[in-house]
């Protein structure tokens, strides 16, 4: 009796393995993914297992990876980064949301993302206004 091994052919693609990060938690974490795709500013754009090593600003919209046993899986992503390293990628985002209804998750950008933009932009107006007033209260006692 012969000993047999499964090799594997050199020529075909390995999986990427897939980590997408919070602030403060790992999202989600998949090994043999066959392929992602991620939106920028610029537009989308695929990923697949030879792809070069590359890094990426996203945008916030879809980004979808497929596994052997999910099928095509897709997550509301905010603006974040996203970086290729061997077959590993790396996205690290500031929110995401997984789901299977596109609709859903695209009124979840819409509704969670977009939306803190807005309110990021009124805190910053905020802190401005603080700050001006700090910067000349502290010039009027310099010279006062």
């Amino acid at each position: 009796m012969s000993n047999l091994k499964s090799k594997r052919n050199p020529r075909e693609p390995r999986a990427i393995n897939l980590k997408v990060l919070l602030p403060f938690r790992i999202f989600i974490e998949k090994k043999g993914v066959k392929r992602i795709v991620a939106q920028t500013l610029r537009g989308s754009f695929g990923l697949l297992p030879h792809r070069l090593d590359c890094t990426a600003a996203l945008a916030p919209g879809f980004l979808s990876y497929e596994t052997e046993a999910e099928g095509e899986v897709y997550l509301a992503v905010d603006q974040g980064v996203l970086v290729k390293a061997g077959m590993d990628v790396l996205v690290s985002v500031r929110n995401a949301i997984g789901g299977t209804d596109l609709d859903k998750l695209h009124e979840a950008v819409k509704e969670e993302f977009l939306n803190l933009d807005e309110q990021e932009k009124s805190v910053r107006s905020v802190l401005a206004t603080m700050e001006s007033g700090f910067i000349r209260r502290l010039m009027e006692l310099q010279h006062g």
